[in-house]
């Protein structure tokens, strides 16, 4: 363990970032959009040429919020905010890491998360909401009290301090430094894992390691309830009507099944980086939680998972938390097809914009949005998306991925932008919603129009990409980076046989399959400046 060198406070060291090696920021130049645009991947999608100007459109936003710390923050790298605030967010933080990886190397992006394992405290705490001009917790999620765990905003939108119960288990000490308002939706290692796919960066996975255990540790000391499942709040969706049923010590299905999520990742994680037995016992971990929420959250006879009051009982709201069960692989195959069947029922969760943050028939929808009442918004659908491909609903997850992709350039089309949020039950912005928002919802325009729309997936540790091949006109990418390669995939429209002409370029040979029409091809493909074959 380091050593430590902080000021003491009620005999804790204030020392933080003491489990990241990466200590302090070295200066180079911010990347501007002009001059880094002939770097990134260019996208072709001849069927609607609009899906490629707001994916430009995306990237333009996206570059006025990338940042050099600021001298004062501590922060160690170069970093894309969430374009909300002051501040940076840690869920918003992953989920835009998500798309950046897409134009890795070139602009700040995993190393986005650098800054807030730069801010971790020495019993693994991290803040999800860090002021980017100082470099300090945001004020409101600080314990200054040094009290037991407590939620500052509480459980509905009245911003009234509430305590927090324990049942069944001690209360741990020392005190959190923490609020429970901070300790929500611990995606970093989910985020880790995603950029890994895209970079091979074993190295990366190494420096992060140890943070990450750290965090992990320190939720399962201050938010898991006597039941072993794990304590929310408002869990960042402000004002949903699921959070006054997490009053006094709920624990929540999104923040359980997150930490299921977690536990897998490092399992990951570990593999890769040689540790077996650790990656035994995080997996072993992630059984022993996925057992208990299909004990006490999946409610059989309405066929969904709740969250649970601190009584134990299953709160009546039906809202996307669930869906997190599919993304950690929680749900046994029943349970995950009676959530399919949500997915595509009009009167719950397939809505004219899918997929809704709260189901239709619940008392408080707004059609409109209503911020969490209803409004779709980017990360969630990535997590249902990418939940429904882990149980092999490839179709389905494909076919909300288009609708939302669709959506959002139909309001670029008729806005000029990209908004913070969407309504559920038309093709317009959410009400309410911020405009110009990427943000994370750069999502849609940029990682859904390269997975979904164009098809290709890249895996950098097996040296391969995967093609499904969907529009019957010129589609591709040019200048794709993947680990340590850059590639262009062009698909010319069918000639009059029905074949299609591939042309691709490639500074390094790599595996491609192919996918059209039901059929998979795998073609290795050599290092060339030009090499072409038809399907």
């Amino acid at each position: 363990m380091a050593v430590l060198s902080g000021i003491s406070v009620n005999g804790a060291s204030t020392e933080q970032g003491i489990y990241f090696a990466k200590k302090k920021y070295v200066p180079k130049p911010l990347p501007v959009f002009e001059n880094t645009k002939d770097k990134l991947p260019a996208p072709i999608y001849d069927e609607d040429p609009n899906y490629v100007s707001c994916y430009w459109k995306a990237w333009d936003l996206a570059f006025k919020n990338f940042h050099e710390p600021s001298p004062e923050s501590g922060f160690v790298s170069q970093y894309i905010d969430a374009a909300f605030n002051q501040n940076i967010f840690l869920w918003d933080s992953c989920f835009l890491t998500m798309f950046c990886n897409y134009a890795h190397p070139y602009v700040p992006g995993i190393g986005t998360l650098d800054n807030f394992y730069a801010k971790q405290y020495e019993d693994g705490e991290i803040c999800r909401e860090i002021d980017r001009k100082t470099g300090k917790g945001w004020k409101p999620w600080i314990n200054k009290e040094d009290k037991p765990l407590f939620t500052r905003w509480g459980y509905s939108t009245d911003e009234k301090e509430d305590e927090v119960l324990y049942r069944g288990r001690d209360i741990p000490k020392p005190n959190p430094k923490l609020t429970l308002d901070a300790l929500n939706h611990p995606i970093l290692a989910w985020a880790e894992v995603q950029s890994y796919r895209h970079t091979a960066d074993r190295e990366r996975l190494e420096l992060v390691w140890e943070p990450l255990v750290r965090y992990y540790q320190a939720l399962q000391k201050y938010i898991r309830q006597g039941n072993g499942l794990y304590m929310t709040d408002w869990a960042s969706m402000d004002n949903s009507p699921r959070n006054i049923h997490l009053k006094g010590g709920g624990t929540g299905i999104d923040i359980s099944c997150e930490m299921v999520l977690f536990a897998r990742n490092l399992a990951q994680i570990a593999e890769i980086l040689g540790e077996t037995k650790k990656a035994q016992r995080y997996n072993s971990e992630a059984e022993q939680l996925s057992a208990l929420i299909n004990k006490h959250m999946w409610d059989g006879y309405r066929q969904f998972y709740f969250d649970l009051t601190l009584e134990g009982e299953r709160a009546p709201v039906k809202s996307i938390a669930a869906f997190w069960a599919l993304l950690a692989k929680v749900a046994p195959k029943p349970h995950a097809d009676a959530l399919t069947n949500e997915l595509v029922d009009p009167d719950t969760f397939k809505t004219v914009h899918r997929v809704p943050t709260l189901a239709a028939n619940e008392e408080v929808f707004n059609p409109k949005g209503g911020y969490w009442r209803g409004a779709v918004w980017a990360p969630t659908e990535k997590m249902v998306i990418q939940g429904l491909e882990n149980y092999g609903y490839d179709g389905l997850a494909r076919e909300i991925a288009m609708n939302h992709l669709a959506c959002v350039v139909d309001v670029y089309k008729e806005s000029g932008t990209i908004w913070e949020n969407y309504a559920p039950q038309s093709v317009s912005r959410g009400g309410p919603s911020r405009k110009d928002f990427v943000g994370w919802s750069g999502l849609g325009p940029i990682a859904f129009l390269i997975e979904y729309a164009i098809g290709i997936k890249a895996d950098a540790p097996g040296n391969l990409i995967c093609w499904n091949i969907h529009s019957d006109k010129r589609v591709g990418i040019k200048r794709f980076w993947f680990g340590g390669n850059t590639v262009s995939l062009v698909c010319e429209e069918a000639a009059s046989d029905g074949k299609r002409l591939l042309r691709i370029q490639s500074e390094k040979a790599f595996r491609l399959t192919i996918r059209r029409n039901g059929k998979a091809t795998e073609i290795q493909i050599p290092a060339a400046e030009s090499f072409q074959v038809r399907i």
